[in-house]
Parts: C-alpha cells; sequence; structure tokens
C-alpha cells in the first residue's frame, strides 16, 4: 500500500502541515467528529417532541443513548474486517454521506414515531463502527512513519477537542438553528455537517494496493486471523491492554467525578469542569509529543504516563481543594497523552497494511466495552466503599498496570521497528 505525499525526513507538525492529504483527512475528521457530538445532543433534545410522559422521560432518554451506544459494543470488531477488504477512501466519506442522510431523513420518518427515532440512532452507530477503524488504518497510509507520533497526537488533540467544544457548543448551536432554520433547522445542521464532513474526505488523495489474499477470506476467518495476530505480537497486545486501561479509567472518572466535584467546592452539576481540565491536559500532553515526542520515544513514556496519572488519582483522594481539584485533572490528562499517542503510534507502526482494518476493529470494540462497564461499577463501588477508597485503588491499579506491561515487554514504548 504505497504512501502518498512523500515527505521530507523532518518530523513534527511543520511537516503534516505541508501534507495535502493528511491535512484533508484532519479537517473532515473534525468535522466529523463535532458532528457526532451535536448528533448526540440532538437525539436527547428531540425526545421532548414526542412528549414523553413524566415517568418515562428519562427512560425515553435512556433508550435513545442505548441504541446509539449498543451497536459499538457489538459490531466494532466486524465492521474492521471489511475496512481490509474496501477501499479506506470510500468508507470514510459514504459513511458521512450515509450518517448525514440518516439524520436528514428524521423530520421525514422520525418526526411522529420514537422507534423509528431508535432505528435511526442505532443505524447512524453502526456507520460509525466503519468510520472509526478506516479513520485509523489510513493514517499510516498518508504519514511516512517518523511523522506518525505527530499525526497521532494531532488527532488525539482534535478528538478531545471536539469532545470538549461539541458538548459545550451543541444546545445553542442547535437553539440558533431552531429559530433561524425553522422546524427542522437542528436537523439540517447536523445532516449538513455530516455531508459537508463526507464531500472533505472524498478528496483526499489516497492509492490502495488490494491484498488478494485478504479479500478472499471468509468474514470469520479474517476475525480468528486478527486475534491470533493479537496473540502472536506482544507488542501490539501489550498497547492494547494499555489503551484498554486508560479509557476505563476515564470511563470511572466520568462517574466519580460527579462526587468528587461535591467535595472540592462545586456543585455536583458542574462536574463537566474537571473533565474538562483533564482533556485541556491531554490536549498539551498530545501536543508536545507531537511537537517533540521524537526526542522521547527511548524512554518508557507510557510507564511515566501511567506512574504520573497513578499519583494524580491518589492525590484526588486526599484533595479539598478546587484550584487543586483543577490542576490535578490538567496533569492527570498530560500522563494520559504520555500512554495514548505512543502506544496508538505504535500499533500503527507495528500492524501490516493488510491487518490494519482488523486491528482497528478489534480496538475499537474493545475501546467502547472499556468505555461501558466503568460507567455501571464506578458507582456501585463509590457507594459501597467510599469515593476516596475507589480512586486511591484506582491510583494504585494504574501503577501496577504500568509496571507489569513496562516488565512484560521492555521495549514496548519505542515507535521504531526493530
Amino acid at each position: 500500500m504505497p504512501k502518498t505525499d512523500a515527505q521530507p525526513p523532518t518530523s513534527g507538525f511543520q511537516s503534516l502541515f505541508r501534507n495535502y492529504a493528511f491535512l484533508t483527512l484532519w479537517i473532515g475528521q473534525i468535522v466529523s467528529q463535532v458532528a457526532d457530538k451535536i448528533f448526540f445532543v440532538l437525539l436527547i433534545a428531540l425526545v421532548v417532541n414526542y412528549q414523553p410522559p413524566r415517568f418515562l422521560e428519562n427512560s425515553m432518554r435512556s433508550s435513545v443513548m442505548i441504541a446509539n451506544t449498543l451497536p459499538a459494543v457489538f459490531l466494532g470488531s466486524a465492521a474492521g474486517l471489511f475496512v481490509d477488504r474496501w477501499s479506506k477512501k470510500q468508507i470514510l466519506w459514504v459513511t458521512n454521506l450515509m450518517r448525514g442522510s440518516l439524520v436528514l431523513l428524521i423530520p421525514i420518518l422520525a418526526q411522529t414515531h420514537f422507534l423509528l427515532l431508535l432505528l435511526i440512532a442505532a443505524m447512524e452507530s453502526i456507520l460509525t463502527q466503519f468510520f472509526a477503524p478506516a479513520e485509523q488504518a489510513a493514517i499510516p497510509v498518508l504519514v511516512e512513519e517518523q511523522n506518525l507520533m505527530a499525526a497521532n497526537a494531532l488527532f488525539t488533540t482534535t478528538m478531545m477537542g471536539s469532545l470538549v467544544v461539541g458538548f459545550a457548543i451543541g444546545d445553542p448551536v442547535l437553539g440558533a438553528a431552531h429559530r433561524f432554520g425553522g422546524l427542522f433547522g437542528r436537523e439540517i445542521l447536523v445532516g449538513g455537517l455530516y455531508v459537508l464532513a463526507a464531500l472533505i474526505l472524498a478528496l483526499v488523495p489516497m492509492r490502495e494496493k488490494k491484498h488478494p489474499a485478504s479479500v478472499r477470506l471468509h468474514p470469520w476467518q479474517d476475525l480468528k486471523q486478527g486475534l491470533q495476530y493479537l496473540r502472536k505480537n506482544q507488542r501490539i497486545s501489550s498497547a492494547m491492554i494499555q489503551l484498554t486501561s486508560l479509557y476505563c479509567v476515564f470511563a470511572a472518572l466520568s462517574v466519580l467525578a460527579i462526587g468528587l466535584a461535591a467535595e472540592i467546592g462545586l456543585k455536583e452539576t458542574q462536574f463537566g469542569f474537571l473533565l474538562a481540565s483533564a482533556g485541556v491536559g491531554l490536549i498539551i500532553g498530545a501536543a508536545f509529543l507531537g511537537q517533540w515526542g521524537g526526542r522521547f520515544n527511548h524512554l518508557p513514556l507510557p510507564l511515566v504516563g501511567f506512574c504520573s496519572m497513578g499519583i494524580m488519582l491518589i492525590g484526588f483522594s486526599l484533595i479539598h481543594q478546587l484550584w487543586a481539584g483543577i490542576a490535578l485533572s490538567v496533569l492527570l490528562g498530560i500522563g494520559a497523552a504520555f500512554i495514548g499517542v505512543p502506544m496508538q503510534t505504535l500499533i500503527q507502526v507495528e500492524t501490516p497494511s493488510e491487518m490494519r482494518g482488523k486491528v482497528f476493529g478489534f480496538q475499537n470494540n474493545v475501546v467502547n466495552i472499556a468505555l461501558s462497564l466503568p460507567l455501571a461499577i464506578a458507582g456501585l463501588l463509590a457507594d459501597a466503599v467510599g469515593l476516596r477508597v475507589v480512586l486511591t485503588g484506582l491510583g494504585v491499579l494504574l501503577w501496577g498496570v504500568g509496571l507489569w506491561t513496562w516488565h512484560q515487554t521492555p521495549k514496548v514504548q519505542s515507535i521504531s521497528r526493530p
């Protein structure tokens, strides 16, 4: 699979910004990610249109959330199989075009039928399962190996930025669209963002070489082949474990932050300040690695990240001041970047082109599960043994994961081929 837009042998953001193909993919990602977050806000807002009884209002909101997240748990790996069979570029722009079309169909099909809204939410999530591994697999096609650290840092930065910005502006932007665009202005806005992302991604210059052996395989054989590859490649398996642990912690923190906010002087409804601060820290860490990470890839960056995150979580169990909570959240995010960016880069470097769809599909599946299970467990543990005990336990656990993975694969932090 030849790479496009050959780059000079330099690293950092400066080299990436001269790569037209990558820039186009990156801009398309930004538009698509923002559309995803606003679409989620739109789903919650649309529940009001069905005038649910007061005692069913929360249940209807929950059912919309489940419909939009459940396919991610069951279809992540299966969708990744087709990324190796089909054109990644076509998957990128067609899935966004189809998602935009589904949103634009809401006023026609789901205006009075709640079940149809649930179906559209589920179908949108299914299409996302194809888009996510194709996006990750496209990066090493367009970017030279020495610039993958910077590319992943930039993608991580914009992903977290869209998470913070998308949810923050979702409600006011939808309100403005409703005022100026009429009854269906919100659906037109979100659908239009998806269509715009599709048009941008259709312009990505990407040349891909098909692998006949991969095309001939049965999907079940593809899945077994991908799992066998992960079992044999200890470096990629270790990177997957570390990324899964990272996402588990962030999912648990999204629940624990509600109680922690009350402990440091905020209202429980203001827990978003802590999560946003962690997002800012992750952006800072990713930006640092993107610009200068190549100078430090000989160091055990993930171990540093796990240990620093463990210290911050234990610190949360000891503080009572707002400023300390915000500072620890920022430092926690920086530590997370030292895990997420190098490990994602390692997976891209180590995975052969014909296996990327399978590997990234499996990763997408595992990450979605990792984001779901702690949501149910963290709150129960906090009620049973106390918030500060759970935070301390998480900190110690992160130290254990970091030391274990480093001991098992002492060279896993290196992103260069052995």
